[in-house]
Parts: C-alpha cells; sequence; structure tokens
C-alpha cells in the first residue's frame, strides 16, 4: 500500500538548523502531540520546507506574551525576542484546506537550547539548536519521584477555582508521565509559567514546578491572601 502523502515515515535525525515557529502560551514537550492551523504565509512556506525534508520543526515562546497570536498588519517583518529554549516537533501528520492553510499535528521530538539565530529563509525564523543541553530527552522516561495524591488533589481544587471539571475518573487512567504532560501542555498558565515547565531538565523537575503552580493557582483568594506582604 503506498505511503499518504501527508503522514511522515519514522522520524529521522534532528537538523542542527532548526525553523521555528514563535507562538505564545503554546507548549511542545518530548511525546506530546500538538494540533496546529498553519495559515500565515511565512509559516506555510516553513510547512513546506520542512515537509520536503526532515518534517522537523521548533515551537518557541516569543519573550515578550502576544496577545492572541494574531498576524498584525507588517509582522511577517517582525522578529521579536524569543526564549533561549523550545522544543522540536516531528510533523506526523499533515492536510492542506483549498484556501492554503495547513492543519497539522506535531509530535514533539527533543527540547533544545538556541545557539544562535540565523537570517530568515523564506520570511520564517531559523536557529542553531543545542539538543544536548537537555540529555534525558533522548532515553526512556522510566521512573521517576511523583506525588499522586497530592497532584490529583491539586488538579481538582485548580480546576474547582477556575470553572473547569478536572474530577479524579478522568484523572486516575493516566500514567504519571501523561497526567504531568498533559496538565502542563492543556492547563492555561502563564506564558513564563510555561515555560517554565519546558525548562524542568528532568521529569521529576517539570512534576514538582507543576504542583507548585497548580497548589498556588488552587487557593482560594483568601489563602492567597496569607503570608502575602513584602519580602525583605
Amino acid at each position: 500500500m503506498p505511503q499518504d502523502p501527508s503522514t511522515g515515515p519514522a522520524p529521522p535525525a534532528l537538523p542542527e538548523v532548526l525553523p521555528v515557529f514563535p507562538l505564545t502560551g503554546v507548549l511542545l514537550l518530548p511525546g506530546t502531540a500538538l494540533p496546529l492551523q498553519v495559515f500565515e504565509p511565512r509559516y506555510r512556506n516553513l510547512l513546506e520546507d520542512v515537509l520536503a525534508a526532515e518534517r522537523v520543526f521548533g515551537m518557541i515562546q516569543p519573550f515578550a506574551p502576544r496577545q492572541d497570536n494574531r498576524p498584525l498588519p507588517g509582522a511577517e517583518r517582525e522578529t521579536p525576542e524569543i526564549y533561549g529554549a523550545g522544543c522540536a516537533g516531528y510533523v506526523e501528520h499533515s492536510e492542506q484546506d483549498p484556501d492554503g492553510r495547513y492543519l497539522i499535528r506535531l509530535r514533539g521530538r527533543r527540547r533544545f537550547r538556541v545557539v544562535e539565530e540565523l537570517p530568515l529563509h523564506r520570511g520564517y525564523r531559523r536557529i542553531r539548536a543545542d539538543y544536548g543541553a537537555f540529555p534525558q530527552d533522548g532515553d526512556p522516561p522510566g521512573d521517576f519521584p511523583c506525588e499522586r495524591e497530592r497532584l490529583t488533589a491539586a488538579l481538582i481544587a485548580y480546576g474547582k477555582n477556575r470553572g473547569m471539571e478536572i474530577g479524579a475518573e478522568r484523572i486516575a487512567p493516566l500514567s504519571d508521565l501523561d497526567l504531568i504532560d498533559s496538565a502542563a501542555t492543556g492547563l492555561p498558565f502563564h506564558p513564563s509559567e510555561k515555560q517554565a515547565l519546558l525548562e524542568a531538565p528532568t521529569l521529576a523537575e517539570r512534576a514538582s514546578v507543576l504542583l507548585g503552580l497548580l497548589e498556588l493557582g488552587g487557593r482560594t483568594p483568601a489563602e492567597g491572601a496569607e503570608g502575602s506582604g513584602p519580602v525583605n
């Protein structure tokens, strides 16, 4: 049976020169899936090029949050400062609408640090990536410390405080890794908090960062006020 052209073969080696897609508040982690609609001309160019090559590009956040990620007139000429780390992903599925936009599913492969930014190519940005900065991404997850009961309670409290339905029955079937990564990528944390989750060196540290964010976000206003005040 011929290969579906919208679905790539097994992921290749990661390229040193990596096209990047800056997007505020979007978190890609190794192993997670990210659906994207790509409609700006410069990023359609990016998709055309990566689909013809390794099918790999990086997600990274602008350092200053960009409201709604809406392209404004002249935005195609902007190169806002970006964070120093992101995650490379593999386009495991793509399709193109008649209007030219792409609908893709990006699968996280490995995090990287930005060594340097290179000149624009066909309007999109490229960086030289250092994947060795996160060596554990190349290994199977294995066991790691996870305070499952505390994490579950924090998730439920966080959801309740924000009018979100997060029940224990939805959490129970998930592995520790899936629970941590789905919460990290799916919950409405601030972009800087998303970045902290991305850059946590190990899974245990990511779990710890997530737990802290959930417990902070799950407090009622009265609880949040306790102990607040100037820090000398």
